[in-house]
Parts: structure tokens; sequence; C-alpha cells
């Protein structure tokens, strides 16, 4: 293995992938991909405020660089003609990728790799050719959904002091990420998770499942195979499409009398202690675990849990993510199965058995659904899976025991979202909540909003308004 000084265990795990990776020792040779999406809305708010970071540090040979997931350098600015012509000889320019797989060791890699902000100074580099230079660089996440979207990387020479590289870099990607949410209508900031990141089912339940369609159950079945076999299972899907509870079912099902444990991945800087917290719960007998969303953790963690499971589970271990590429490695390469669970719009027949289901344990009692809502429901495109579906379900029950169109949102009863403006957005909230109510027509709703019938059907036709069982009086 390549030697060097490895100040940290964290830089000392990168230095093991990069060996596992058969990263280059000496010479930096990266794949140039050559696509850029400058379209992109991270792109863009990235760009703006490195340029703006860039303008206050004309004087400084420090090269900005805005990157994607995989590590490819999506833009690059520097005021330095030497240091400009120093980083092409590397690559480490726009087109070309710098992670962990593709040379080793370097700020950006460890970023993006462990989730959280890195520093790699000169011979803390794994690849020789690359220890020049002196590298921070801080994740970008997705300000509503936190999914790892890129790096900021700043760069500079190694016998330079790093300063404040790493406060500029984090500094720099918090920016892209609050801009991001600044133009993006404004959406709530999901909080990242700290403090309790997990939950504990007691099985046997009283809660029966509802009977869904050959779709969920060819998944459950897959997944059911796997743990009668006593293999590792993974299932993956959009966000919200029930990855966690289809294997909750799984295995109550095949230990109906265990206790089902599942977590969620919690802010990088509590990873340590979050391992230490429920891992020993892997060993116990009739303790079943589903790790969530696995592709959220940094590296070093995945590593470290894929050891624990590799050392002796009680049960079979179980992940979900939100593909199967996004696993990380060394879980990837226990699970002897991966599942996929298709989202809720490719399962409308799921809609109505769920939407009973969940405003039953919502209510307490049955709740029925009129012929309109039904169709509402079903014909919705339901970008937030299974989740939403709860939310709207447990509003509309806490209206009504008869849910009719008129308790639903008005995002339910609007089609694929256009981008709105604030005022647009209202307008059309509006115009569908006039038209749920009972008996309303068209012509009638032009009427009360005070439009014309031509208006009104340009503005329903422009919002995507579905008008079910409505024509104009």
């Amino acid at each position: 293995m390549n030697k060097g000084p490895l100040a940290t265990p964290r830089l000392s795990a990168s230095w093991r992938r990069s060996e596992y990776y058969g990263a280059p020792a000496e010479v930096v040779d990266p794949v140039f991909s050559g696509a850029v999406d400058e379209e992109s809305l991270f792109f863009e708010c990235g760009q703006q405020v490195l340029t703006g970071l860039h303008d206050s540090l004309t004087d400084e040979p420090v090269s900005l660089m805005l990157t994607d997931q995989d590590g490819h350098v999506l833009s690059r600015l520097c005021g330095d003609s030497t240091l400009v012509d120093a980083l092409d000889r590397t690559y480490l320019a726009p087109g070309f990728a710098f992670s962990e797989r593709e040379v080793g060791t370097n700020g950006l890699g460890l970023a993006l790799a462990d989730r959280t902000p890195a520093l790699v100074r000169g011979d803390e580099h794994y690849c020789t050719g690359l220890r020049g230079y002196t590298c921070a660089a801080a994740p970008v996440l997705d300000p509503v959904s936190r999914q790892l979207l890129g790096s900021v990387n700043l760069t500079t020479w190694s016998q330079r002091s790093e300063g404040l590289l790493v406060a500029l870099a984090q500094s720099a990607a918090g920016q892209t990420s609050a801009l991001m949410l600044a133009r993006g209508q404004g959406l709530a900031l999901r909080p990242t998770p700290r403090g309790e990141v997990f939950r504990v089912y007691s099985a046997p339940s009283d809660d029966d499942p509802p009977v869904l369609s050959g779709r969920w159950h060819a998944a459950l079945a897959e997944v059911e195979a796997a743990l009668a076999d006593g293999r590792p299972v993974g299932v993956v899907g959009e966000p919200g499409v029930g990855k966690a509870v289809l294997l909750a079912w799984a295995l109550r099902r095949r230990y109906p009398h265990d206790r089902i444990l599942t977590t969620r991945p919690p802010d990088p800087r509590d990873a340590e202690s979050w391992l230490a917290l429920w891992a020993p719960e892997l060993g116990k007998d009739h303790t079943s675990v589903v790790a969530g969303r696995v592709d959220g953790l940094p590296s070093w963690a995945a590593a470290e849990l894929a050891g624990m499971v590799a050392a002796g589970s009680a049960r079979p271990f179980t992940v979900t993510a939100r593909d199967a590429a996004a696993i990380p490695e060394p879980l990837a390469r226990l699970l002897a199965t991966v599942v996929e669970l298709p989202p809720l719009r490719h399962r409308p027949d799921d809609v109505l058995p769920l939407a009973e289901h969940l405003a039953r344990r919502s209510r307490g009692r049955p709740v029925r659904f009129t012929p309109a809502a039904v169709r509402a429901l079903r014909v919705y495109h339901w970008p937030d899976n299974v989740e939403q579906l709860r939310r709207v379900v447990r509003e509309a029950a806490g209206r009504s025991d008869l849910v009719d169109t008129r308790h639903l949102p008005p995002e339910v009863l609007c089609g694929p979202a256009h981008q709105l403006t604030r005022i647009e957005a209202l307008e059309r909230d509006e115009i569908a909540r006039c038209l749920a109510e009972p008996g309303m027509t068209v012509t009638r709703a032009a009427r009360i909003l005070g439009m014309s019938r031509a208006t009104i059907y340009r503005k329903i036709a422009h919002y995507d308004i579905p008008v079910p069982g409505r024509g104009p009086a």
C-alpha cells in the first residue's frame, strides 16, 4: 500500500478505500466525461455563489470548483495563471472526475464519500501527483430532500497555510443550498435528522396490511424468499414509497415474534454515537434490523456497519436506499438480493386500499371515499409517494368519515405542478377549491370568482386542474 502520514482514522479509511478501488498511486489519470449540466438549479446557484466568493479572493492563489455528486468537476474559477496551468496538468478541470474511485484520497472525494467537510493537505493525498496541493471541500445537499448534489472545493498550493479554506468551502456550500431553497418556490427545509434515529416495532401486530396490487406483492414475495433462505436483502425506490414498511411486513411474516428495529442515517457528525447506540442489537435473538436510507451514510460508517454485520447478525440484514447503485459498496457486497419497489404513480390500484388503510389508522374507524374523491386520488401523480398520501388522508379523514373532493387539498385536485409564482399558486388553489364544492359547475365557479368562462377554462388548462364529473352549466 502507498504509505503516507495518515493523521486521522478518517484519512486511513479513505486510503484503504483508494487501495481497494485500484486508484493510481503516482500519476493522476481521471475519467473525462465532458458533459456538464449547466441548466440545473444546483449549477446555477453554485456558480453564482462561487463567482461572488471568487471576486473577494482575486489576490489569492485559490481555485474554486463546483462538482456533482460523482466528483465530476462542473466549473472552476481561478485568477492565478500559474495555479491554473498546474491544475490543468493534473486534470483538475471541468469535465474530469475526481472521486476517490478515480484518483484516491483528495478533498472533494472525501467530502462526497463522508458527506461532511474535508481537508486534505499535501502528502495526505493518496496519489503523489496531487501532493502539491491542499484541498478543502464541503458537500452540498438538496435543501428539501437532503440528497447529496455535489461539492464545493477550494484548492491552493500545499506549502501555503490552509487558513480558513474549510470554513469558506462550508459557507459556500450552505449558501448554495440556501439559494436553491429561495428559488425553489419557498419550500420548507427538511431538518437533518439528529438525536433519536431509530424506531422499534414490537410484533405481533394487530394492524393487518391492506390488500394491494400484484406489483407490491411480487416485491414482497421476493423479499420473503430471500429472508427464508437467510440472505441479506435490500429494497430500493423513490423516497416515501414504503420500502421500510415492505421490509417490516416481510420480517413480521417470517419472524412473527421479533422486535423490528428500523434506523435512519444521522447527521454525519453523529454517526459514531449512532452506530454505538443501536448496532449491538444486530447480534440479539428475536431482533430484526432494517437499516434505512443507507445511501445517506458516510462511507466510513457504512464500512464499519458492514464489518459488524459480517461479524455476526442473528437475522438476515436488510437495508433501503433510493437505488441499487447508491448503496455503499461495503454494504452492497453483503446483499444477496436487491428488490425495487415501484413508485405509487405506477401502482394506481394501490391508492384506494392504502388511503382506506391510512384513514382507518388515523380516524380509529372505517372511512369511506366518494367516487369523485377516489378518481381524484387515483389520477394524481403523488410525487412524494405514500408519505404524501398519508398526509393528505390524515387531514381529510380528520374532517369527515366520508371523504369528498372538498376535503382534499388543492395539490391533489390539480395536475403536475408548473413552476408557479406565489400569486399563480394562490389563484390555482382558489379555482381548485371552488370547483371542488358539491354541485359546482365551471360557469358558476367563474361567476363566483369574477372571471369570464373563457378565462376560467384557460386557467383550468394552464394549471392542469381536473374537473371530474363536471361540465359547464
